[in-house]
């Protein structure tokens, strides 16, 4: 049976695999939740003051990068496309784009509803003469875009490096859903984060502030509200720690005693030190990068990076198989 959530003021019923996901991964070993589900109304916003930490270099290194390559890829790209954007957020970095390109429609899609809305209301006062599709679906699936963009030609929007949250059979997967959604011909603007010391990593993950662990500890808080649960928030804490084998950092929720708890009626119990992994943050060096886009069925086209090597962005176009080189 669903039990009704609350957000944004409105009762929705909560997400059937929201629970799904949580109930396997508590009850897996080890235990972990999909990243996605950290975005709902509180976890965006959170996610929003994280951007503008002093330790959370990408969001200011990506904003100067487009701010350099979006002329360029309107040149390559040409104008009029219909920009499409997954996981858009608040869309804070996508008027670069929008300037740059001059679209002739734009599509934030975000699993989020009620941000999704609210970002989308004030491009709308930014850029009046666009058309702008709201479209609330998870974009880790192929999805059929709307109809009044069917003719047009797409470019993929997905900066941020949130395509280093997934494991490389994941993103690989994703990469060949967005080709599916966009189509033949399609070009994708996407961000990836570099591997770098790991020092700066771990600051940027675990920000002496504590907005990242609020982050992190939301999801419990979420858990709780949507799903019936009675986790003791208070007896888990935050930890991101680099796995340099994997070439991420990895967000994990550490309970600092034993605890015991139940979700939508099933319970769970927890040894002090065990963890549920939430994140993974994966790195890329330039041809690992360039590998990933092709293993998606993507052909890199164009690259660029800050003057540190801190990031990277890519242009890449989704051309029509071939049966040889």
């Amino acid at each position: 049976m669903l039990k009704p959530e609350v957000e944004d003021g409105e009762q929705r019923l909560a997400d059937p695999q929201f629970r799904a996901d949580v109930l396997d991964g508590l009850a897996a070993k080890p235990r972990a939740i999909p990243a996605r589900w950290f975005y709902d109304l509180r976890g965006s916003e959170l996610f929003e003051e994280i951007t503008d930490l002093p330790e959370y270099y990408p969001t200011r290194t990506e904003r100067a990068i487009l701010e350099v390559a979006c002329p360029a890829v309107a040149e390559i790209a040409g104008r009029g496309r219909a920009v499409v954007e997954f996981g858009s957020g608040s869309s804070t970095k996508t008027p670069i784009l929008l300037r740059a390109v001059a679209p002739d429609a734009y599509v934030p899609i975000d699993i989020s509803g009620a941000f999704l809305r609210e970002s989308s209301r004030l491009l709308s006062d930014q850029f009046p003469e666009l058309l702008i599709l709201p479209f609330e679906a998870d974009f880790m699936r192929p999805m059929t875009l709307p109809r009044a963009i069917a003719a047009v030609p797409k470019l993929g929007f997905f900066p941020g490096s949130t395509i280093g949250n997934m494991i490389p059979l994941m993103a690989v997967d994703l990469l060949r859903a967005m080709r599916t959604s966009l189509g033949v011909g399609a070009m994708l603007l996407v961000g990836m984060d570099r591997i770098k010391d790991p020092a700066v990593l771990e600051r940027a993950y675990d920000d002496p502030a504590g907005v990242t662990a609020a982050f992190n500890l939301n999801l419990l808080e979420r858990i709780n509200r949507e799903l019936a649960g009675t986790i003791p928030v208070e007896a888990f804490r935050h930890r991101a720690i680099w796995n340099d084998d994997r070439a991420r950092i990895e967000m994990h929720l550490e309970a600092t005693r034993d605890v015991a708890f139940d979700v939508d009626g099933r319970d769970f119990a927890m040894a002090a030190g065990e963890t549920i992994h939430t994140e993974n943050s994966h790195k890329y060096g330039g041809r690992d990068a360039r590998i990933l886009l092709r293993s998606g069925g993507w052909t890199p086209i164009a690259e660029w990076t800050d003057p540190d090597g801190l990031f990277a962005v890519y242009l890449a176009e989704a051309q029509a198989v071939r049966a040889a080189p």
